[in-house]
């Protein structure tokens, strides 16, 4: 088969929205002027049979009272707030970096080209208004909270803006605004998403955001730090291990990076979002994988791929929101070379 002119077998984007780990404070709501770290506490604890028996067991009452005799011992990591401490105080920082006309790997010169002007075109039309305004609501809303946020009192975002040129810095109430959607309008958010596009359109600047969260989630109360991914744990060995540095209670950079970038309401799906997941991460496939669903397959011609192989050689897409949706994903960065056979 004809080799194609105009396809890289090598083609990188490098992310523009670099995220830290989140690190977890506990504090109270009336006096946010002291915050302690969070560390981790192990528990053991004695738990009951509850999984899916099998029939043989579960038909016999003899056989069924063995086995949740057994003892389901257990120890696991959990993190709570001291007990004078009504209020979880989460700390990070994204970097948002420009350059995104140029990708950090291409092995052709002619892909090269017409990718270099479609997204300058974009640039030009749209200038990231749109993506920023959802990654800047995304901040607002809390959204990185993720388990936290749920039952929680009250929330306040701070958040600074800064580079060599701003110094700007803005509070939000992060339950005036919903997960579900971005149709609310804010000054304030406006005003965030404006710096956030300036950066992104950028041929090589950059904005810092330093990020604290309070939320007020009872006294005592448990807190949910990461969870770590142990492929083999071993006989004996924890069941819950959640995720620390240095000992401080911590979020993964993925997950805070997740949250973040989960303003794709354009999937074909979102009609019915109350039903579905609302707006999902930006993934080349809409994968949402808690719910085992991919959104955009390419068999509906709704991935990716299908959208950048011709918009990056030149071809206009039907709909604003997938030339959106395109950036959205080289925003998030990724290895997208093709085959050249």
């Amino acid at each position: 088969m004809a080799k194609n002119e105009n396809t890289a077998s090598v083609l990188a984007f490098e992310k523009k929205l670099v995220t830290s780990d989140g690190y977890m404070y506990g504090t109270s709501w009336q006096d946010r002027s002291q915050v302690t770290p969070l560390a981790l506490k192990e528990k053991s604890v004695r738990g009951t049979i509850s999984n899916r028996l099998k029939a043989a067991i579960k038909n016999d009452p003899a056989k069924l009272n063995a086995e949740v005799e057994k003892a389901n011992l257990q120890r696991v990591d959990a993190c709570a707030l001291a007990p004078e401490q009504d209020t979880l105080n989460l700390k990070f920082t994204i970097k948002v970096l420009g350059g995104i006309t140029e990708p950090s790997a291409c092995n052709n010169a002619l892909f090269k080209q017409s990718y270099n002007a479609a997204a300058k075109a974009y640039i030009t039309e749209y200038g990231f208004t749109e993506l920023a305004r959802r990654y800047a609501t995304n901040i607002a809303n809390a959204r990185f909270l993720w388990r936290n946020r749920v039952g929680a009192e009250n929330i306040e975002v701070q958040v600074h803006a800064h580079n060599k040129t701003v110094n700007e810095s803005w509070t939000f109430d992060a339950t005036e605004f919903t997960t579900r959607n971005f149709d609310k309008q804010d000054e304030q958010i406006n005003a965030l998403a404006s710096y956030i596009a300036k950066a992104l359109a950028s041929d090589d600047d950059f904005l810092m955001l330093d990020i604290s969260c309070f939320a007020q989630v009872g006294t005592a109360q448990e807190v949910y730090p990461s969870e770590e991914l142990v492929l083999d744990k071993g006989k004996g060995e924890k069941s819950k291990i959640l995720y620390h540095v240095n000992d401080l209670a911590a979020m993964h950079s993925q997950k805070l990076g997740n949250a973040l970038r989960s303003i794709d309401t354009w999937y074909p799906e979102f009609d019915d979002a109350e039903k579905t997941a609302g707006p999902i991460a930006i993934e080349p496939y809409g994968a949402v994988t808690n719910l085992g669903k991919a959104y955009r397959t390419p068999k509906d011609k709704q991935d990716f791929y299908t959208f950048f192989d011709k918009w990056a050689r030149g071809t206009e897409l039907d709909r604003a929101e997938d030339e959106h949706y395109v950036m959205a994903i080289l925003v998030r960065g990724g290895v997208f070379g093709e085959s050249d056979k």
